[in-house]
């Protein structure tokens, strides 16, 4: 036998991801911060272990439901960047394999190149030196084999042999790995799970391996994944000259950031703007449907099916999953779409709005609410009578999950572990924003916000600010994609705001923005507490949706963010040699000083953040800290810099000892 079956296919999964629990603390200890943070080794961990639990609910073994329940159980439980990709390299390989009851050499390949394709999609700037180029590296080499007569033990090893060599060479891609003298964890921690998973596939089979391979130079001197870390001189001094050519003038560099966010966005239908006239909607109806198929839909059939649609409207979305294709689409012809459909099947919940009716509908009422109730505060939220149908998600979005799973599908799915344990972490829900009225019907808000928060101070802050959820999670425990999920499905609203305010919560965030097709995401990528704040503050509830984004985005600019924290483990990062126990001031930039103190480290940090424009510094203190320790730092800082204000919040976030807003 010399195929992958159903059965063993549960069985080398489950394998691999028991290799990486085994070993999550080595991979932990090769990240590059020495923070006691949520690290790659965990994040990857939990990720495949919710598609463990999954895989091991299966009670009908075929290749289509373990492949359902790899890809979904990773989807949902995926935690932190590095576990977000694994779900995508999970989701692409799956998607490939579960069209075969068994899967040889010729699909392996196949499967590869489909994880890669699918993974360096969901990450808007791939990095080179990462576990992506890991990845890579598995896929060329697959590829590269897939026609040699080899069993498919001999041809497993050496693509894992490939992947370890070009691990190695990660330090040469990313020089912050040289200089810390570890290889990518992500890459590592791929790899565990790969080595793990050919240990009992040889097992399985001991009659194989060892098998005759062709020569490999010229194909590694030609890889992709290996010319990656080649060093060219040409290319440092292109990007010496680019840091030369940055422009001094700080409100440029803000707008331009800006504008790259909101480009890397697909334009959003407003939601009840009152400025814009009938005349204005191109095509005037919204048309909603699923069909049942009954033909095999391929990937020609749906990118023909895209062509008609464009043909006929836009705001498209075509999402296709075994069974089902739910569309989405405007267009002045829902007729003409509907019969298209049915050339692939039956159709159901089919829902055709008029969306020009509704406009004029909303603006008459918006009028009444003005004549009605005078001038509103800032902070509140108008709760709507009718909500306007908000646009499914685009299939341009930023971060583009192809052929996603049904938000129903998830609705009716158990709540298992992975999610009892994010609901004993707990949501906190502010006051703020509709929720379901009393009989049960649905009365949504036109706007709503869910925060991260790393601390119960901090979380509070959040909801007085009108947070609708705050997930406390953070450094030391990132979400993941169903925690997110879920407080999307909680907030009553047509547009949401995600606050990640960590960037290695930002992926997860617009993995679940992707899956959510009833309501309109917009993920503001706060990569620290001070930015999320400085963005909620900034909402305006006159202004519409895509100028509240703007807005935020810019305005998290001016803020710099700072944390207090200990190291870990000895290193050496940016120059900076670390020895472990010791505390550091960390910036936006990286690790700016470090000391014996926590007191004088936290004072030479904001030291370095304030300029001749600071105006405000806030200090957030952690549970670990206490407010009179605070209160000195503050008035050393007053002391030293006159014309600044400071506040002292308390936060609660562990591991950190402060958190640091510069304004």
């Amino acid at each position: 036998m010399n195929t992958i079956d159903a059965q063993l296919l549960k069985e080398i999964f489950i394998a691999g991801a028991e290799a990486l629990n085994e070993k999550k603390e080595y991979v932990n200890e090769l990240n590059v911060f020495p923070v006691p943070d949520g690290d790659t080794g965990t994040n990857m961990t939990m990720t495949i272990q919710s598609a463990v639990r999954e895989v091991e609910a299966v009670t009908d073994v075929t290749m289509a439901n373990i492949c359902k329940a790899i890809s979904s159980g990773s989807l949902r439980g995926a935690r932190g960047n590095s576990g977000v990709i694994l779900s995508q390299l999970l989701r692409g390989l799956t998607r490939q394999m579960r069209e075969y009851n068994e899967i040889d050499i010729e699909i392996l390949s196949a499967s590869f190149e489909k994880a890669v394709e699918t993974a360096y999609k969901a990450v808007m700037k791939p990095k080179e030196g990462t576990i992506l180029t890991v990845a890579r590296a598995g896929s060329d080499m697959a590829v590269y084999l897939a026609r040699e007569n080899l069993d498919i033990v001999t041809y497993a090893e050496a693509i894992v042999g490939h992947m370890r060599e070009v691990l190695e060479l990660t330090p040469e891609m990313l020089p912050v790995l040289k200089e810390a003298g570890v290889v990518d964890s992500g890459g590592e921690g791929l790899l565990i799970i790969i080595e793990g998973a050919l240990r009992l596939l040889k097992e399985k089979f001991p009659e194989l391996g060892n098998g005759q391979l062709p020569d490999l130079t010229a194909f590694k001197k030609q890889s992709a994944a290996v010319k990656a870390y080649e060093p060219k001189q040409s290319q440092k001094n292109a990007k010496k000259e680019k840091t030369e050519k940055k422009s001094d003038k700080k409100e440029a560099k803000q707008s331009k950031e800006v504008k790259d966010v909101i480009q890397a966005r697909p334009a959003r239908r407003q939601v009840s703007k009152s400025d814009i006239s009938t005349a204005d909607i191109k095509f005037g109806y919204c048309t909603e449907f699923i069909v049942n198929l009954e033909t095999e839909f391929e990937d020609r059939d749906e990118a023909e099916l895209k062509i008609f649609l464009e043909a006929v409207g836009d705001s498209i979305v075509v999402v296709s999953d075994d069974d089902m294709v739910k569309v989405h689409v405007h267009t002045n012809m829902p007729g003409i779409v509907l019969q298209k459909a049915l050339t692939y099947g039956s159709l159901s919940k089919i829902k055709i709005d008029n969306m020009r009716e509704e406009h004029n509908e909303r603006l008459a009422l918006d009028a009444e609410k003005q004549s009605g109730a005078g001038s509103m505060n800032g902070n509140e939220k108008i709760q709507d009578t009718e909500s306007i149908e908000s646009s499914a998600a685009d299939d341009s979005e930023q971060y583009n999950m192809e052929h996603g799973q049904q938000p129903d599908e998830y609705k009716e799915q158990e709540t298992g572990p992975d999610v009892q344990a994010a609901e004993q972490s707990g949501y906190n829900e502010s006051k703020a924003g509709a929720r379901a009225s009393d009989d049960g019907s649905v009365n949504r808000a036109e706007t709503g916000f869910i925060a991260v928060s790393a601390g119960d101070g901090l979380s509070e802050i959040f909801a007085g600010l009108g947070a609708d959820i705050v997930i406390e999670g953070g450094q030391t425990m990132n979400p993941s994609t169903e925690d997110i999920l879920n407080a999307i499905d909680q907030v009553n609203a047509d547009n949401i705001f995600i606050l990640p305010n960590n960037s290695n919560i930002i992926l997860a965030s617009q993995q679940a923005s992707s899956l959510v097709e009833d309501k309109n995401i917009i993920v503001i990528p706060s990569k620290t507490i001070p930015q999320g704040i400085m963005a909620l503050l900034n909402y305006m509830s006159n202004k519409s949706v895509e100028e509240n984004e703007e807005t935020m985005l810019r305005e998290m600019g001016n803020v710099k963010s700072g944390s207090v924290t200990y190291s870990i483990r000895d290193t050496v990062i940016q120059d900076v040699e670390i020895k472990q126990g010791d505390i550091m001031g960390i910036s936006d930039a990286g690790i700016v000083n470090t000391g014996a103190q926590v007191l004088a480290t936290t004072v030479e940090l904001i030291d370095t953040l304030i300029d001749a424009d600071s105006e405000l510094v806030t200090l957030y203190y952690g549970k670990d800290t206490t407010e009179d320790e605070a209160t000195l730092i503050a008035s050393s800082i007053k002391k030293n810099h006159t014309d600044v204000d400071v506040e002292v919040h308390y936060g609660g976030q562990p591991v950190y000892y402060y958190f640091v807003s510069v304004e």
